[in-house]
């Protein structure tokens, strides 16, 4: 009687499946057209749809590029649920990882902790890059041997402490053995240094850095999921250079927060510290200058990132004023704004004189920074595309979904929202389940959208109007 195995999972870790895990990127083709994505098709941008605003935006990614771009913004303009945050994030796929990625939304700004122009400011250097070159003495290679070694605590007679640990290297040139202290070894723990692992120790600092796993543990069987890198070349102590990327952020809070001494009173004081900082202009200038400075030196390299903001017509007056002088700043990223509005009144402008309407403009932003803005607008989603980024999200969160059931959902992606159908996969997914069926059916969607388990907004609204205040 043949012995049936059950299948081997994957030992890596399953990432949570957001709202835009889709979007890889714009589908744009070589010519500079615009490709929808399918579920069947080698195309796996994930955008469907939203052509013509796909196409504005790789223009605009060309420009960002070049480095043509600078105090310009592009404003991406529709309806909810037409895809504005879907544009921005397929933006920072195409520029990749290394470029910063700072996400916000107009109502961040209201806190009574720090002022509004702070928290823009803020958001600004989080989205400006810093890409260091160092070279440093570190001692690097496979590790062959790891053994701390204990002592007795010479703080109480009780109980042992790390006194030391011997880390054994080896590279194709030999090996060594370094015996470090023990505070290295807290960063041997926090990495998870394990023998066989390739790592590089700074001399100087002690800063410990998991490379990867060593290939010569690599197998075609391996249940892991492991980066494997080839064994270092030359002597084990050598010249490295180190590339680091930071914000100017960190830089920012790491000169605004310097370590205190060891006496009670420092302790103390770093304990009842308010929990947020506000950097002063003064400081950010200091560190402008060094920034300057390691950029003519040929150390550093300046990589401006993008700071999106969503629901922009949530910002008020002041903090519109504040942008305008932000994107005149040779310090300034790249800016994209989304909004949903039409002609609305400017936030803060209404509350000067009791009964003013204050000031109406297009979108709720004030024209002369709309002048800076190249503005993409995006329409609602047709019952075709609806159905498939329908499957997409199917594909990507793992459900099968029947052609009737698939039928459905797009009508109430039509009715509704693509946002609401797209929501309705789960608990659907969930019916199926409990009713022991491996795929969604049309009376699980009916069941969740027609018998009234879920409502979408406009249902509720007719219910709200029939009901008065309160929904009967």
């Amino acid at each position: 009687m043949a012995t049936v195995l059950p299948p081997v999972l994957s030992a890596v870790p399953t990432a949570r499946i957001s709202s835009h895990s889709h979007i890889r990127s714009l589908g744009i083709d070589a010519q500079g057209n615009a490709v929808d994505a399918s579920s069947s098709s080698e195309n796996t941008s994930g955008m469907v749809g939203q052509r013509a605003a796909r196409e504005a935006c790789s223009l605009v990614l060309e420009m960002v590029r070049a480095k043509k771009f600078a105090g310009r913004a592009v404003l991406l303009v529709g309806g909810p649920g037409t895809g504005k945050t879907a544009l921005a994030l397929a933006v920072n796929r195409e520029l990749g990882s290394k470029v910063p990625f700072c996400h916000m939304t107009g109502s961040e700004v209201y806190s009574n902790e720090v002022k509004k122009t702070e928290v823009l400011m803020e958001n600004f250097r989080r989205s400006i890059g810093l890409r260091v070159r160092e070279t440093k003495e570190v001692y690097e290679g496979e590790v062959t041997e790891l053994s701390p070694q204990e002592t007795e605590n010479p703080l109480s007679g009780y109980g042992k402490t790390i006194g030391h640990v011997i880390v054994g290297l080896k590279t194709a040139r030999g090996t060594k053995q370094l015996r470090l202290d023990p505070s290295i070894y807290e960063s041997i723990q926090k990495e998870r240094v394990a023998v066989g692992d390739v790592i590089y120790i700074e001399s100087n600092t002690g800063a410990v850095k998991r490379v990867g796993r060593s290939d010569a543990y690599s197998s075609e069987f391996d249940l892991e999921s492991e980066e494997y890198v080839p064994l270092p070349k030359g002597d084990v102590h050598k010249k490295r250079e180190i590339l680091q990327d930071v914000t100017l952020h960190d830089l920012d809070m790491a000169n605004a927060r310097p370590q205190g001494g060891q006496d009670v009173m420092s302790l103390m004081g770093q304990l009842v510290k308010g929990r947020r900082t506000e950097v002063t202009e003064k400081l950010r200038q200091e560190v402008n200058k060094v920034v300057d400075r390691y950029i003519e030196r040929g150390v550093a390299e300046l990589v401006p990132g993008v700071l999106f903001i969503d629901e922009v017509h949530m910002l008020d007056i002041e903090s519109f004023t504040y942008l305008n002088r932000a994107l005149e700043s040779p310090l300034s990223p790249y800016l994209i704004l989304a909004t949903n509005r039409g002609l609305s009144t400017i936030r803060g402008t209404d509350s000067d004189y009791p009964g003013s309407e204050g000031i109406v403009s297009p979108h709720g932003i004030p024209l002369d920074l709309l002048d800076r803005c190249l503005i993409v607008k995006t329409v609602r989603y047709s019952q075709a595309e609806i159905k498939e980024v329908l499957r997409l999200r199917a594909k990507t969160e793992g459900v099968k979904v029947g052609e009737e059931a698939m039928d459905r959902l797009a009508e109430v992606g039509v009715e509704s929202s693509l946002r609401f159908a797209v929501q309705l996969l789960t608990p659907c997914s969930i019916l199926a389940k409990v009713k022991g069926r491996d795929g969604i059916e049309l009376e699980d969607v009916q069941e969740c959208e027609s018998d009234g388990l879920f409502l979408d907004g406009k249902k509720s609204g007719i219910l709200l109007g029939k009901g008065g205040e309160w929904i009967s």
